[in-house]
């Protein structure tokens, strides 16, 4: 899984409150995203990382509803509108020391939901 470190950023110096990991399958998907589209990704993983979970500011943002391809505490926001839209898929796996995994990173089409 792919990590930033919860506490100290040696390279930026910040703090961050939430650690942000992502599936294998989401590194994947990160990896053939448009330029622009991985732009805003990593916007909403430093917002996640400074203020947790919740992120009623980015589109669409919504609780999803458990199922069984989509973990309970999870949520999504489209992070590109228009034709295609771009969503993330996080859940909360670790409210207690505050771990958030993505595991979906990708076109509306081929959402989990």
């Amino acid at each position: 899984m792919f990590g930033v470190k919860q506490g100290k950023d040696v390279m930026e110096g910040r703090t961050v409150a939430w650690e942000v990991l992502m599936t294998s399958k989401a590194i994947k998907q990160k990896n053939d995203l448009p330029e622009d589209v991985s732009a805003q990704l990593w916007r909403l993983i430093l917002d996640i990382e400074r203020i947790g979970p919740i992120q009623k500011g980015w589109s669409h943002f919504s609780a999803l509803k458990k199922d069984k391809r989509i973990p309970e505490g999870s949520y999504h926001c489209h992070i590109k509108s228009g034709r295609p839209t771009y969503v993330v898929c996080w859940r909360v796996e670790n409210k207690k020391i505050k771990i958030v995994e993505i595991f979906y990173v990708g076109t509306h089409e081929n959402t989990p939901y």
